[in-house]
């Protein structure tokens, strides 16, 4: 196997692939290479674009790693990996945090355009939150940006147009431990584009201009240009960076993903990748036998035959998690704490959450007690505390916390992407433990759910995995589920704004000291408890499977899912 993006991952790799086809060597000898590998995954697709929200709360990480690349993009243990491919990042030492980027010299997008610190730039814009508009209640962003973590610490890019080379300065009173969760794949969306779309020369010349409209006409193609319709794709928009590129997307197809003529790195091992998103019918595609990786939520669909498949069922980096509205019916504390106190959290874990060969610690191995502490975290178990109470089943409790709202019959609506025969067994488990309280559950999932429903106040609250993801989510880092829960940011579906949160995950970003971050991890957590903006259930299981003939699959159960290394995919039948 070739170096997928770094030496590491190349070690993992080899002894990850070798141990799943050894037992195919013999036999594939004999058998004829597949052209085209079908990968079902139960994220939707939606946008090019990982750092709009739309892009971010659908799974474009996990659909577009191989096509929008970046320095670092998200391993199979949900750690972040270097992309050597895509060019070198180092931080350097100075007054203030420097890091310096260097695109390699022979990367260009599919079109014919270079890569460029150009790239780099448009990703600061639109994510540093630096740009608003007149709103009616203040100024809003310019861009619809899934977070600002990170970027909005930077005083500057340094950049000429068109270089190879990128300087980041962070603000002299700013650090930010996990810098390289920025400009990562999924978020180098070619800034060329946007340029053409805006009609300025360059985004870099439009910023240091201070030319106020022409940001405006970037942010609004930064925003809605790399939509996804099926059938309705100008290919020009969307120039790929990485091994595969956009061929077509329908109804029909799904997303075809084909060998980029221009990649720079290794030619990808199968010329062919069909994707199918979230509300493909599983089961039909299954019977087709180019079918060679399947990556969903554990019992998501009901009676799945997976006879042919060597499948994998593990705790996902994702938390499952219910998202709740801080208006509305939920708009009281109060109300919020008797959902939580009926919510069934243990039994959700005993029946749904739990996988076979359950570990006895650490992820999956319990329900889920902490907001943004992941369960295999150091500071897990001293993190925890406040979630004592929240065990589930409480009737008195929830009884006594619906009085203090002063709700009258109190109906909450559930709301997530269906086809979900987990989910949908969650809201069932949840309605009738809720039902003795006087609260009444309302399933409101439907085949054209967003988390944006949640915002809308369509629903009331949103069962979902970190920062309301349909599908694959969550990384060691857990940059997304501390964003989620920020103030303003945009994956905070449901709207909570705590000063007091801010401050602490900024110090957490900024001091790695283990004093620090015990302290503070138990703090926000018991806020969250305390304020319950979401209710935490279980690590989100996730059942991955290849098919037989398939080489060099290795699981990935956070955001990037089990796609992060599909240019090595071999299909033998």
């Amino acid at each position: 196997m070739r170096n997928p993006r770094s030496r590491a991952v190349r070690l993992l790799a080899v002894v990850a692939a070798s141990a799943m086809a050894a037992g195919l060597a013999a036999g594939c000898s004999s058998k004829n290479q597949v052209p085209s590998i079908g990968y079902a995954v139960d994220a939707t697709i939606a946008s090019y674009n990982g750092g709009t929200t739309l892009g971010a709360s659908t799974g474009t990480a996990a659909v577009f790693a191989r096509t929008i690349t970046g320095f670092f993009y998200t391993g199979p243990d949900g750690q972040q990996v270097a992309d050597t491919d895509f060019g070198t990042a180092k931080e350097v030492p100075g007054e203030a945090q420097t890091i310096q980027y260097r695109l390699n010299p022979d990367g260009v997008y599919s079109d014919g355009v270079p890569t460029s610190c150009n790239d780099l730039v448009l990703a600061w814009m639109a994510r540093s939150g630096r740009f608003t508009k007149p709103g009616d209640r203040g100024p809003v962003p310019l861009f619809d940006a899934a977070s600002t973590a990170g970027y909005a610490d930077i005083e500057r890019v340094d950049c000429q147009p068109g270089s190879r080379d990128a300087t980041v300065v962070f603000r002299p009173d700013k650090r930010y431990l996990p810098w390289r969760n920025l400009f990562a794949a999924g978020q180098m969306v070619p800034s060329h584009i946007a340029a053409q779309a805006a009609n300025v020369p360059n985004v870099v010349s439009a910023l240091q201009s201070g030319d106020s409209n022409a940001i405006g006409r970037i942010a609004d193609f930064w925003n809605t240009g790399w939509t996804l319709t099926p059938g309705k794709l100008d290919l020009a928009r969307f120039p790929s960076s990485g091994p595969y590129r956009i061929e077509s997307f329908s109804e029909k197809d799904g997303l075809v993903l084909v060998s980029n003529e221009r990649w720079w790195g290794t030619k990808p091992a199968t010329g062919r990748i069909m994707v199918w998103p979230k509300n493909v019918d599983l089961k039909s595609k299954i019977g087709d036998s180019a079918m060679g990786v399947i990556d969903i939520g554990t019992g998501s669909v009901k009676d799945l035959n997976l006879d042919g498949f060597r499948v994998e069922n593990r705790p996902g980096r994702g938390a499952e998690q219910l998202v709740l509205a801080t208006g509305g019916v939920l708009g009281s504390v109060d109300m919020r704490r008797a959902l939580a106190l009926c919510v069934p959290r243990q039994a959700l874990f005993d029946k749904l959450g739990k996988v076979p060969d359950a570990p006895k610690t650490g992820l999956g191995s319990a329900p889920l007690n902490a907001h943004i502490v992941q369960q295999d975290s150091l500071f897990y178990a001293s993190a925890i505390g406040a979630a004592d109470k929240f065990g589930g089943g409480d009737v008195a409790g929830a009884t006594q916390a619906v009085g203090a709202s002063k709700t009258p019959n109190p109906t909450i609506r559930i709301g997530y992407l269906r086809p979900d025969d987990r989910r949908a067994q969650t809201v069932a488990m949840i309605t009738e433990a809720c039902k003795p309280a006087g609260i009444t559950i309302v399933d409101a999932g439907s085949p054209d759910f967003t988390p944006a429903q949640l915002t809308e106040g369509k629903v009331d609250a949103v069962l979902g995995s970190t920062a309301a993801a349909p599908g694959p989510a969550g990384s060691i880092p857990g940059v997304a589920a501390v964003a989620a829960l920020r103030t303003g940011s945009g994956l905070n579906f449901g709207r909570y704004g705590n000063g007091r949160y801010d401050a602490i995950t900024d110090q957490l970003a900024a001091d790695d000291s283990s004093t620090t971050q015990l302290n503070r991890l138990t703090d926000v957590e018991n806020l969250l408890w305390a304020e319950l903006p979401s209710i935490p259930l279980f690590a989100t299981p996730r059942t991955i499977a290849f098919g037989n003939g398939l080489q060099n699959g290795i699981s990935a159960a956070n955001q990037a899912g089990s796609g992060w290394n599909m240019d090595r995919w071999v299909l033998k039948r």
